[in-house]
């Protein structure tokens, strides 16, 4: 049985008020008494049995859970709309009786007879109410008979509650402040109003006031919603008598309520507590409010508070942080996961809070974090906490959550966004691309009135994910580039396996956040180029200088759609881009290909074969066949057929030579000998290796003569590839000048004396052209507008050059006999270039979607970023 203390006043049996209706009904203290009893005898006293009750704020509920009790059960109070808990309980805790609403009307539902009943209860057994875990799924806070008792008895006590008090319930009664709030008042025997509206509510305090309520407990979004309301506005003669406790109130509102209960008589009481204590910890005496709102007071009447360290050795000293520490006679048996769990007996002799605290001179206690809410950095050990408690200080309502990566911000008033972000930079001594801040009409919040930090820290997450166009940093634009590869501020892009891919995409990255990109970027961390931002633009220049080969390389992929679309006269758009292939890999990959680390070297083939893959896979399914030579990569030598279909069309021919190229980088570097050798005099080596494939340009077609498709083959085109390589690795001007005249006397030579037509000697001379930029031009000056135009090509070109046959041959075959020839023309080329667009903007999404989701399950790695919104 419930110890008698708990019931003493009920058990008297008398007609003072005990419940009071908002329809003018009254329940005394004897109906409270006949009715829980009758309720006791539809349960039975026989073996100890678990009572699930939807703990709605109702007369139903309260007779319930106290009959109950009564009774000698346990019983478990349940949050009455959340079918997923109630589910979740059922198959975990295997109640043996429910008490919940259905079709209008409270039914007793027995699920198992005593027979039948699963794991038996211990004795002591009380009450279990659910809390979150680490996990994020629910467990149970296992309270005792005494537990209950204790807490209601130093409640009673220290807010000096009588007979006469009168509460308004107005908290759920699944949440433990709830409970004690009514657990305190029957202890001593005052009464509890129902006004069965919300404290937002215009009705609110007119039936305060009518019911002659003497006390308010409230959360702090309570106190946020009555002043909405103009709460103190009204006039409430009897109230004497105001609690806060859930989370930290405001200062101001501390402030606010202190001095108005002060001038009318009475008094305001700021607490602390846990589910865990069944709920009370601590209290702030009124008298010791006065300037001090941070505090959270002393230990209640029969318990004891202390401090230690991590390693859990106390700690004596005032002003020293440690984790709050409790010891009392309400502190919970322990937690439970399942039925069994429920056979134990009390575990728990301290209560470890988990809340980061420190004690003042004057013995008074203050949080300061929780271990939960603090995060390490930039090596910097950040408490969000702490961070809100700034904000607050300076007027700014928020709510602060992050991680390792990072500081996120919530502000309930967008122009106080940018203030917010200068106050949190200072505060933390955080740089700005490591702090951001939104803005959000109202903050989330629990059923118990906290704010909800688990749905802004998945929202923080996501939005990290998916606001890749919204980069606010450059830390923000290579992990969105790099997704799902988990990048830190130490990286560069050369140590991430960049490619030329990448490269495009984050040049347009940075362009947005307006970045000019010094020389040698690649290679430098991101942090130095994330400093302060001390490379972005201030000015509004018309002119715009980009790189060489972001610009070569939007040229070439427009020679390419044109000339396939109409085969005169401006070929060489795909000698270019092998040109690139071989510059780019010497920028950007040389140095894994040197060191032997072919992993990083080859990954980003990656992005390059996926899609390949599937467009190879799209012919298979609707050929009903297999093009082997295309799935081998091997179709660009001359022995399989389209017709036949044992190979997807020649125009991806150039996807097979890059990955043959990748393949004769590999094996020339897999020998240590020939990587020092390469690695001892780069440029010369290189240029050997250029010589090989000239050689192999000339004499390799008259062993291997395939005719006319020999121009497919990786020999007929290596040495554009390793002329490539070389512009990269030229990086003295005698090296640019001797390159030039090999190039000059090998392109020359094609150009103008093995020539067929002249569509070849354009081709070598627009390959000649392109590889004198990458040497003498690295950068070329463009009117902002064009050079965001050409930026956004350049990006496209690999999706452009997979997809943008499509247009003509499966979107417009019709069109082409009804439209003149020109029109059909431009509406090819340009179709072709929106579908490469397109597709590379979709693939982004893609990518972030997939990276939103990787994250959500704590397998994402981005960082966060510096904004307001």
């Amino acid at each position: 049985m419930i110890p008698a203390g708990l019931f003493s006043e009920i058990a008297r049996a008398d007609q003072r008020p005990a419940l009071i209706l908002a329809d003018g009904r009254t329940l005394s203290y004897a109906d409270l008494n006949a009715r829980t009893l009758r309720f006791a005898e539809r349960l039975g006293q026989g073996q100890k049995r678990l009572v699930a009750i939807s703990a709605d704020i109702s007369e139903h509920v309260i007779v319930a859970y106290l009959g109950a009790l009564r009774a000698g059960h346990a019983v478990a109070m349940l949050p009455p709309c959340d079918d997923r808990l109630w589910q979740e309980f059922l198959s975990a805790f295997q109640p043996d009786f429910t008490y919940r609403q259905a079709n209008g009307r409270w039914r007793l539902v027995e699920e198992t007879s005593p027979q039948q009943s699963a794991a038996p209860l211990h004795a002591d057994l009380a009450l279990l109410l659910m809390t979150s875990g680490s996990s994020g799924r629910a467990k149970a806070v296992r309270l005792s008979q005494a537990n209950l008792d204790a807490n209601a008895r130093a409640i009673a006590d220290y807010l000096e509650l009588s007979p006469a008090d009168r509460t308004a319930l107005v908290l759920p009664l699944h949440y433990s402040y709830g409970l004690s709030v009514l657990h305190s008042h029957l202890v001593a025997g005052g009464s509890i109003f129902i006004p069965g509206v919300s404290v937002v509510s215009e009705d609110f305090a007119r039936l305060l006031g009518e019911s002659g309520c003497t006390n308010l407990s409230g959360v702090p979004y309570s106190y946020e919603l009555m002043e909405r309301t103009r709460f103190r506005g009204h006039e409430l003669k009897a109230l004497r008598l105001m609690t806060v406790a859930g989370g930290r109130l405001a200062p101001e509102l501390i402030r606010l309520y202190r001095d108005h209960m002060r001038a009318n008589g009475g008094r305001f009481f700021v607490m602390y507590g846990q589910t865990e204590a069944a709920a009370r910890i601590a209290f702030v005496p009124p008298e010791d409010l006065a300037d001090h709102e941070e505090r959270i007071g002393i230990a209640i009447p029969g318990g004891s508070l202390s401090l230690v360290d991590e390693e859990g050795h106390p700690l004596d000293r005032p002003g020293v942080a440690g984790e709050l520490v409790y010891a009392g006679p309400n502190v919970m048996m322990g937690y439970g996961a399942d039925r069994a769990d429920l056979q134990r007996g009390a575990e728990v002799a301290a209560l470890k809070t988990g809340d980061i605290a420190m004690r003042d001179a004057d013995g008074f206690f203050r949080i300061v974090g929780r271990r939960s809410r603090f995060a390490k950095v930039a090596g910097l050990r950040i408490g969000f906490d702490i961070m809100e408690q700034v904000l607050a200080e300076k007027g700014i309502a928020a709510a602060v959550v992050g991680d390792d990566h990072g500081l996120q911000a919530y502000v309930t008033d967008a122009a106080s966004a940018a203030r917010a972000l200068d106050i949190l930079l200072e505060a933390s001594h955080l740089p700005a691309s490591l702090i951001c801040v939104r803005a959000r009409s109202e903050l989330p919040r629990l059923a118990s009135g906290k704010i909800d930090y688990a749905g802004l820290t998945k929202e923080m997450v996501a939005t990290r994910e998916t606001s890749r166009a919204a980069a606010v940093s450059v830390l923000d634009a290579y992990t969105g580039v790099f997704y799902p590869h988990i990048v830190s501020r130490n990286d560069s892009f050369v140590s991430l396996g960049g490619d030329s891919l990448r490269f495009l995409q984050l040049t347009m990255e940075l362009d947005r956040l307006g970045i000019e990109l010094p020389d040698g970027w690649e290679r430098t961390a991101i942090a130095e180029l994330d400093i302060n931002r001390q490379n972005a633009r201030t000015d509004f220049a018309e002119i715009r200088a980009l790189p060489t080969d972001l610009v070569l390389r939007a040229i070439a992929i427009l020679l390419v759609v044109v000339h396939h679309e109409m085969l005169w006269p401006i070929p060489g758009g795909s000698g270019v881009m092998l040109l690139l292939v071989g510059f780019s890999l010497a920028r950007f990959q040389s140095g894994h290909f040197l060191a032997g680390n072919f992993r990083h070297a080859l990954r980003p083939a990656i992005n390059v074969l996926i899609p390949y893959f599937l467009i190879v896979a799209a012919y298979g399914l609707a050929w009903r066949t297999i093009p082997w030579a295309s799935v081998t990569l091997t179709g660009n030598f001359g022995y399989a057929e389209p017709e036949r279909h044992e190979m997807i069309p020649y125009l991806y021919w150039f996807i097979e030579a890059y990955a043959q190229t990748l393949l004769v980088f590999s094996l020339v570097f897999a020998v240590p000998d020939v990587r020092r050798l390469a690695r001892a005099r780069p440029f010369a080596f290189s240029l050997a290796l250029l010589g090989l494939a000239v050689t192999a340009r000339f004499f390799l077609p008259l062993v291997f003569d395939i005719g006319r498709r020999q121009i497919f083959t990786i020999y007929w085109g290596l040495h554009l590839g390793l002329f490539g390589w070389c512009a990269a690795l030229a990086g003295k001007p005698a090296q640019r000048i001797i390159l030039t005249a090999v190039a000059a006397a090998v392109l020359g030579y094609l150009a103008f004396w093995e020539t067929l037509w002249i569509g070849t000697t354009v081709k070598y001379l627009t390959i000649f052209a392109a590889l004198m930029a990458l040497l003498y031009l690295p950068r070329i000056p463009l009117p902002v507008r064009l050079g965001r135009l050409v930026t956004l090509i350049a990006v496209s070109a690999f999706p452009t050059y997979l997809l943008h046959r499509f247009v003509p041959e499966l979107l417009m075959p019709e069109a082409a006999g009804l439209l003149p020839a020109p029109i059909f023309h431009l509406l090819a080329i340009s179709g072709g270039l929106a579908v490469g667009v397109i597709a590379n903007r979709a693939a982004a999404d893609l990518r972030n979607l997939l990276g939103g989701m990787a994250t959500a399950r704590g397998t994402g790695g981005r960082a966060i970023a510096a904004e307001t919104a």
